[in-house]
């Protein structure tokens, strides 16, 4: 791999392990090997603690909800310290309101729950089977996101002052602009003194609306995954 790679940056769900399950023995051992030559950086658009819980408390750095937390790995307590944790306004009636127009102008008028989900960090999601839809139902509505990508561009247009990302597997999430896994990248390296060419990324969501397209499009390194499952094989170059 180039030698002037110096941090393996990576996304969590799809990359490393399944949708919102633990880190298995086989690919923390892939990490272990990885971390012998460079510093690994995890970039979520979830919250520092739960992706820390979600990997069995693996010792690295943690950027959380698209660059607005930023975690430090402490050896001594084995715990990860937050070092960022940025939390802004948000227009919780001017939101409703235009999600309410998307949902009559698309047809989503029928939910379970809450028709929009509010985050502490600013963060919204905007959920189109509502906050309460049964789980079979929602991987069941859009498990390519061809509807989602269908209407996301008009999505983006009714929310300027987000980033909008097609989320899981019936939903919107938006994070305050300009936030969004590029932005987060490019601050981390401003802050450690790095250029974009020392750091490579690892993720699968890099089709149009993914989180990690915007990373994907840019000036980054990248290294493609299409099935967690194939981590070890997918990060090979980076160990012969």
């Amino acid at each position: 791999m180039d030698h002037r790679i110096k941090v393996v940056a990576m996304d969590l769900d799809g990359t490393l392990t399944q949708h919102k399950t633990p880190l298995s023995p086989e690919h923390r051992a892939v990490l272990d090997a990885l971390s012998q030559r460079y510093t690994l950086l995890m970039v979520g658009a979830g919250q520092v603690g739960r992706i820390f819980a979600q990997m069995e408390q693996y010792p690295l750095d943690i950027i959380g909800n698209y660059g607005m937390q930023y975690g430090v790995y402490d050896e001594r307590t084995k715990t990860v310290r937050l070092e960022k944790d940025l939390s802004l306004p948000c227009d919780r009636e001017a939101v409703e309101q235009t999600v309410k127009t998307l949902r009559e102008r698309f047809g989503y008028t029928a939910y379970d729950g809450e028709s929009v989900e509010f985050h502490p960090s600013g963060c919204v999601t905007f959920p189109l089977l509502g906050t309460k839809a049964k789980a079979e139902d929602k991987l069941a509505f859009d498990p390519d996101r061809a509807k989602r990508r269908l209407i996301y561009r008009e999505v983006c247009e009714a929310f300027p002052d987000y980033c909008v990302f097609v989320g899981g597997s019936s939903s919107f999430d938006m994070a305050p602009k300009p936030y969004d896994k590029y932005h987060a990248l490019d601050s981390y390296c401003r802050e450690q003194g790095l250029s974009h060419e020392n750091v490579v990324y690892i993720g699968d969501d890099y089709g149009l609306g993914g989180n990690d397209e915007a990373v994907y499009r840019s000036d980054f390194p990248y290294l493609t995954i299409d099935d967690y499952r194939r981590f070890r094989e997918t990060v090979q170059v980076l160990l012969a």
